[in-house]
């Protein structure tokens, strides 16, 4: 059964059209938030974002429009920047926000988290914390994936995408029928509701027995491992050959999820499989002044990602059950 559907080819055909020297990849300042009725007043809970572990998903940066959507509704958002196993590294925080970690060094597949820092955050949210984990196309998968495993999830570490005849997208629209059944989807009303997804370029992901299926990828949905392979399926594409022979050749059958939710212990855990849709940012061309820049994410239309990133937030904070 086909759960998602296919946008445009935006973000990954940039990304493989496009030499990363000629790109220059920012938050969108120019986008502003609104919040018809705000979770909270005065001092909301805090949402802490780590910025200590290589990510350029910094508040003050690409995760700029997170932060700005978390404060108009109410919340209170902070930059981590150290160790999150030292004493009271977690105190006072309601969610703690990990987006596409990098590794400490040369080696893409190293952990950004080391043993004690991943005991840390677990046994956090085992006492009732609330983590959102987001780690979205390689290498990021790999750099997440020791923290991912300490709470059951598998993840695919590659690039998760739908082959459209003579081209491949990354970029998936999740309808209702391909969203769970979950507080995050339904919301705190009927103006909360989710009807549509939209993912901007990610991996795929599998949950332990007890997670969520938030967005559940269709079963045609295949996984390439890095850009350089998917670069040589557009070209073999547009060559003509034989497009199953390709991507039989060239993928793996994709795991079943772009984003998971489940308890921990006393605690919650949200992961996705995409970091940008809960961020607005642009694509520049330094060297094509007269280019127009590409956006994806919440500046975007014709998706309900600004809700469902509320309601994700609601249901890690505690608003929803």
């Amino acid at each position: 059964m086909l759960r998602t559907v296919l946008w445009s080819f935006g973000l990954l055909a940039v990304l493989a059209a496009v030499p990363a020297k000629a790109q220059e990849q920012v938050g969108d300042t120019d986008w502003r938030p609104r919040v018809a009725a705000p979770a909270y007043s005065g001092e909301g809970p805090l949402v802490r974002v780590d910025e200590a572990h290589g990510s350029v998903q910094t508040i003050d940066g690409r995760y700029a429009g997170f932060a700005a959507l978390m404060r108009a509704d109410g919340y209170r958002v902070d930059a981590g920047r150290g160790r999150l196993d030292r004493p009271g590294a977690l105190e006072g925080v309601a969610v703690l926000v990990i987006s596409n970690p990098a590794s400490p060094d040369e080696d893409a597949r190293a952990s950004a988290l080391d043993a004690s820092e991943i005991e840390a955050v677990a046994s956090w949210v085992e006492h009732g914390g609330s983590l959102l984990l987001a780690a979205d196309h390689a290498p990021h998968g790999a750099a997440a994936e020791a923290l991912a495993a300490r709470f059951g999830v598998v993840m695919g570490k590659g690039y998760a995408v739908q082959r459209a005849g003579t081209e491949v997208t990354g970029n998936l629209n999740f309808p209702r029928e391909a969203l769970a059944d979950h507080p995050i989807i339904a919301g705190r009303n009927d103006a909360e509701g989710v009807a549509r997804v939209r993912s901007f370029t990610g991996q795929s992901l599998k949950g332990p027995a007890e997670a969520t299926v938030l967005m559940a990828l269709s079963d045609d949905a295949v996984e390439a491992p890095d850009l350089e392979t998917l670069q040589t399926i557009r070209s073999r594409l547009r060559a003509g050959e034989n497009p199953q022979t390709v991507m039989d050749e060239l993928t793996r059958p994709a795991l079943p999820a772009q984003g998971l939710a489940m308890p921990f212990g006393d605690g919650r855990v949200v992961v996705l499989g995409e970091a940008g849709m809960l961020t607005a940012q642009v694509v520049g061309f330094p060297d094509q002044p007269d280019r127009e820049p590409f956006r994806f994410g919440l500046n975007t239309e014709g998706h309900d990602d600004q809700q469902f990133a509320l309601n994700l937030m609601h249901w890690l904070s505690r608003l929803t059950p």
